[in-house]
């Protein structure tokens, strides 16, 4: 095609105190894949939600298929041919495939369930997609679950599809196969637009890709003209440095081991089945695992956060009381949370009093009394240190952006020189900047003594900082490997619990 089909033209979205998008221009072109990167707060999430209808801009235009279109909800756009796959998928668990397809659609009572099955059945088979029209949600896989995500928006003749972080939860081997259907859907004409930090994957992807930074369009570029170095020169507008080589890990003293660990979920099933594993002084375990494998509750577990049905928990000797997470504290385990905003922080308090939670109880701070000024010289200390930035050190953290967040949960965690830090998806949803100073921060960690046990779906995070990797499949370790001699096929099928290995401590 000569013209997009779909295109926005000067759009520009405010909210309080904040200009989210600044007269941005976006061309999608019919058969092609379209990458849009940028770092957190650069307005890309802001930009597709008024193309998805769920913001109405104070200013630009949007056109499909050459006419000018408004739209006032997320219907009007998916009946007009615009869908979105949100990173977090909106099914109903107990319900079948067929039945979360047909939800929304006109027809109510009437509608004919075992047709839409069956239409189901053969857009799976033309855009190899395949799932269970009868399967329950809740029955699937998340690679699967995403598909039926894919086959909504296909069934409701969506022409621009959107999705969000799209391989944050898939295997090696379950993204290559979504890369596949990608590229089919751009085949039969239809525009694709993903979001993702991962350089490597828009390389591998994309034909077309936009970036932007500070709400403001920087560039659109054709992938074979530009590189991954300098996708991350114009997103985060400046060279990075990247991480130095780190040295071999010393393995000396071991400061957490963990014997036949056996824990319940959240459900009451067995979550963790007989873990053993063994982290030293100096050195990153990386644990690797598509979500939903016992990862949250291995680190929760050593957190002290979960009760132990059988086996023990040892930091640097001391056996650690079951479900108690004070006794994790003194024993030295610092811990970032997967969900830093909510689990990790306070929302509702500033950097001062979240800072506090772990250290409100040494008597440096006074015996009777909180010795408020010097609370805030040490808070406002590692701000800086940190590098964190906010409006000020009293003003909520639900305000700030995920990568200062992450800046100040890691400050808090970090600066009680733990002697195991447990750190769970700490670049999720982070641009390539605040990855990079994470990554850094954990690195000087490592190399002042502590123990990391680093759980990430991202292998590329995992080669680049763990020192070993072990891989969780169902509650279990399937592998345990040498980040050296490690192959991503291999863990990708141990990921997958396609293979097995002989696994010690």
């Amino acid at each position: 095609m000569t013209a997009p089909l779909v295109e926005m033209r000067g759009i520009t979205k405010t909210f309080p105190g904040v200009v989210a998008n600044e007269d941005v221009n976006l061309a999608v072109y019919a058969g092609e894949i379209h990458a849009l990167l940028g770092e957190n707060g650069a307005g890309k999430s802001t930009l597709m939600s008024v193309l998805t209808g769920l913001y109405r801009p104070e200013r630009g235009e949007i056109y499909f298929e050459g006419q000018k279109v408004s739209f006032r909800s997320p219907r009007d756009a998916i009946n007009k041919g615009i869908g979105m796959v949100h990173q977090h998928f909106r099914l109903v668990a107990p319900f079948t495939v067929t039945e979360n397809v047909a939800l929304g659609l006109k027809g109510g009572f009437n509608l004919n369930l075992n047709k839409i099955a069956q239409e189901i059945g053969e857009l799976s088979r033309e855009y190899g997609l395949e799932v269970d029209p009868q399967a329950r949600i809740w029955q699937l896989s998340v690679g699967e679950q995403q598909r039926v995500e894919i086959i909504k928006l296909l069934y409701r003749k969506a022409r621009v599809l959107i999705l969000d972080e799209p391989t944050a939860v898939l295997t090696p081997q379950e993204a290559r196969e979504l890369y596949r259907t990608l590229k089919k859907m751009a085949e039969q004409g239809c525009a694709v637009v993903f979001i993702t930090h991962k350089l490597q994957e828009v390389m591998e992807a994309a034909d077309t890709i936009t970036i932007l930074r500070a709400g403001k369009t920087v560039a659109t570029v054709k992938k074979q003209d530009t590189s991954e170095k300098e996708l991350a020169r114009l997103m985060v507008g400046r060279e990075l440095k990247g991480l130095r080589q780190k040295p071999a890990a010393s393995r000396s003293a071991t400061v957490l081991s963990i014997e036949d660990l056996r824990v319940l979920n959240d459900k009451g099933l067995e979550a963790l089945k007989g873990i053993n594993l063994t982290v030293a002084a100096g050195e990153i375990l990386g644990i690797a695992g598509v979500a939903g494998n016992g990862q949250r509750e291995l680190a929760e577990a050593v957190a002290g956060m979960r009760t132990i049905v059988a086996g023990r928990i040892t930091i640097a000797g001391r056996v650690l009381e079951q479900g108690n997470p004070l006794e994790a504290i003194n024993a030295g385990v610092g811990y970032i949370p997967a969900d830093r905003l909510d689990m990790g922080l306070v929302p509702n308090l500033g950097a001062v009093d979240n800072l506090l939670l772990k250290e409100y109880r040494q008597e440096r701070w006074g015996k009777t009394f909180i010795d408020r000024r010097q609370v805030r010289l040490w808070a406002r200390e590692l701000v800086e240190r940190f590098k964190v930035r906010m409006a000020g050190l009293d003003v909520p953290v639900k305000l700030m952006s995920g990568g200062n967040l992450q800046r100040l949960l890691l400050a808090r965690e970090i600066s009680t020189c733990p002697r195991l830090l447990v750190a769970e998806y700490p670049s999720r949803g982070l641009d390539i900047g605040a990855t990079e100073a994470v990554h850094r921060l954990l690195l000087e960690q490592r190399a002042a003594g502590a123990a990391i046990l680093l759980i990430s779906e991202d292998l590329e995070e995992l080669f680049r900082l763990a020192d070993r990797i072990a891989v969780m499949y169902e509650g279990e370790i399937t592998g345990l490997v040498d980040t050296a001699a490690a192959r991503v096929e291999e863990l990708g099928l141990m990921m997958a619990g396609a293979k097995r290995m002989e696994v010690g401590a």
